[in-house]
């Protein structure tokens, strides 16, 4: 049975200054900013996520996208974060859940620096610009073609998405918008 792997990515500023769509050089901290259900949902149909994908979140903050991929699809999920206190967020939103080890698995590391981000065939991503141009070159260097990419606000610097999605979520502010990208074959 082929396993498919999805991967999403949180990095929220502390203080943000770019707008959705914006490409900001600002320097930022990485802060916790839970993921609206709403959207985690948006982004898991998006990906079109089934039984056979592993779901990686790089950023798991609360662990709530690997957990309800694992729950809503029954595929396996696993969560990074560099914050140990998040991984015990995550920790208890599986436990909550009752998600076993077996379908969600939760490591402490860098978004940055996924050692089977290869593995991958669906990346979901919550990063602000210059998190976005950082992981851009890995998107295009380690990704098998096929592999779907799915980032929330922000995208990629220099890759034109295959659909973007606008919609608005109840109390927020301002509108969300979803990318989608599939990579494609290796040009020779």
């Amino acid at each position: 049975m082929r396993t498919a792997i999805v991967v999403a990515v949180l990095c929220l500023p502390f203080l943000a200054f770019a707008q959705p769509g914006q490409n900001a050089k600002e320097p930022c901290e990485i802060v916790y900013v839970p993921t609206e259900q709403v959207v985690v949902e948006k982004m898991l149909q998006m990906a079109q996520v089934n039984k056979n994908d592993i779901v990686f979140d790089l950023g798991c903050g609360d662990g709530r996208i690997v957990v309800t991929a694992a729950r809503k699809f029954g595929c396996q999920g696993i969560g990074i974060d560099i914050d140990p206190a998040r991984i015990k967020d995550s920790l208890a939103t599986m436990r909550k859940a009752g998600v076993t080890k077996q379908q969600v698995e939760i490591r402490q590391g860098d978004a940055l620096k996924v050692k089977d981000l290869e593995k991958a065939t669906v990346i979901m991503l919550y990063m602000l610009p210059q998190f976005m141009e950082k992981l851009e070159p890995q998107i295009k260097k380690r990704l098998k073609p096929g592999t779907r990419v799915v980032a929330h606000d922000y995208p990629f610097p220099n890759l034109d998405p295959d659909q973007i999605v606008e919609f608005a979520v109840k109390g927020s502010p301002r509108p969300k918008f979803l990318y989608l990208w599939t990579i494609r074959g290796k040009k020779k």
